[in-house]
């Protein structure tokens, strides 16, 4: 038996990857203001994980549900990538390394207190699914606590509550 791994490089910086078109940078919002109209843009994700598998499996199930997905691997890439152009909704790992999830969404929020900052879902995405992992989730500012593994159905149920997702084909 071959043991081969397969290797996927994944950027050092945060882009948006177009689910509809399968590309980087496809219908991305512009820094000129040239980004389509209300009504055609998709819904933009901002996934915070630092896990190279979840973040593939979570990358996917975004593409399938027909919305952009930014990447960021920790609370301090997260920071930087919502100042730079706020998403619509973040998936929010709680463990990461740099800056956890729960330091991160506290930090959003102040920013959105203070008007530095437009205001989105953080919706926690963890393993950890004790009352107590719930209660820090909210405590720091997160809307929802979601646990890992993924499953698409809840993770498309969930993510409609805060977003219009586009049809599915």
């Amino acid at each position: 038996m071959d043991n081969a791994r397969l290797h996927v490089e994944v950027p050092t910086h945060p882009i948006w990857l177009s689910a509809a078109a399968g590309d980087a940078g496809a219908n991305a919002p512009q820094p000129e203001g040239g980004q389509p109209s209300t009504a055609q843009r998709l819904p933009q994700v901002l996934l915070v994980e630092d896990n190279h598998i979840n973040q593939v499996v979570a990358l996917e199930f975004l593409a399938l549900m027909g919305v952009q997905a930014r990447l960021a691997k920790n609370g301090i890439e997260a920071l930087a990538a919502c100042a730079e152009a706020a998403p619509d909704l973040v998936l929010m790992d709680i463990q990461m390394p740099g800056m956890d999830g729960l330091e991160c969404a506290r930090r959003l929020r102040a920013q959105q207190r203070e008007g530095k900052l437009a205001n989105f879902p953080i919706l926690a995405l963890t393993a950890h699914a004790l009352d107590a992992d719930v209660a820090a989730s909210m405590d720091a500012g997160m809307d929802e606590h979601l646990t890992k593994p993924l499953d698409f159905v809840a993770l498309r149920t969930r993510l409609q509550r805060w977003l219009k997702l586009p049809e599915p084909n």
